[in-house]
């Protein structure tokens, strides 16, 4: 997926207004108007990188005559103490800046560097880790960057995109054959249907779904449901998905597995703007 620039500088507004509001009391009383300031952004730790260019652009929209080098790009991996970036300037902007930049180097960074480890743990078993729409809201396109950057493919980026039956507009319709034959009364063909068991299952099937979720369902019965789906409709797993899990899920057979976790709770990584003095 592509950002478009019109979006980057309106998020980038709207964090920089949040942080500072009337003004930043503390720089403007202490940091010399004149005084400039050269400085690294630093890996703290192993991780994949996501959003350094959004980081940097926040620099530049406060101090637009400020130096930023990248030394890293987007989707890189960086070892723990690695230099990811270099930024010279006026200090009192810069420092202004600096919290918004770290914040969003350091949570887009964890959504990519947890998603790299799920992607690793199902490696060589055909299995896609997908995202979900459990995202903080109104960050979810750049959420679903770092997902991408980690490996995982894009699921659903909202209601609008994809029809995807759930438990709950099955309870309302009255059950799966209502709520599909609904759907498809009103032109939608390609639908995924929640199923929670092997009878569900069996009715989304005889339907004619193109895709299956496979909801909190024990290894035995997503292997079944793998073999009544092949050659009628992919099948994803969901729910109960962890690092210590999601291998044993994956050998299952399953096309996909939705990680929530990896936008929902993803830890932020640790990158530090450090101070460099001049020679």
């Amino acid at each position: 997926m592509a950002l478009s620039g019109s979006e980057i500088e309106q998020f980038i507004d709207r964090a920089l207004a949040e942080d500072i509001g009337a003004g930043d009391i503390t720089s403007t009383a202490v940091i010399p108007q004149s005084a400039r300031l050269r400085a690294e952004m630093r890996s703290r730790e192993a991780l994949v990188v996501a959003g350094l260019d959004i980081a940097l652009g926040v620099f530049r929209r406060l101090e637009p005559e400020c130096r930023t080098d990248a030394l890293v790009r987007d989707g890189d991996r960086a070892a723990k103490g690695a230099a990811l970036a270099r930024i010279e300037g006026p200090a009192r902007g810069l420092l202004t800046a600096e919290r918004t930049a770290l914040n969003i180097l350091q949570h887009l960074s964890g959504i990519a560097t947890l998603t790299r480890s799920f992607v690793e743990r199902v490696a060589g078993t055909g299995a896609v880790i997908l995202d979900t729409r459990k995202t903080v809201p109104g960050l979810r396109l750049l959420a679903k960057y770092a997902t991408a950057l980690g490996g995982a493919q894009n699921h659903r980026f909202g209601l609008y995109d994809g029809v995807l039956i759930k438990d709950n507009h099955i309870a309302v319709c009255g059950g799966i054959r209502a709520a599909v034959e609904a759907a498809k009364a009103r032109g939608l063909n390609d639908i995924e249907v929640e199923c929670d068991d092997l009878d569900q299952v069996t009715q989304a099937l005889e339907l004619g779904v193109s895709h299956l979720l496979l909801d909190n369902m024990d290894h035995a019965a997503l292997h079944q449901a793998v073999m009544l789906a092949k050659g009628r409709a992919t099948t994803e797993a969901s729910g109960g998905v962890s690092l210590e899990t999601v291998r044993a899920i994956a050998e299952t057979g399953v096309d996909y597995i939705s990680v929530g976790r990896i936008t929902q709770s993803a830890p932020a990584v640790d990158i530090g703007l450090d101070y460099a003095p001049t020679a």
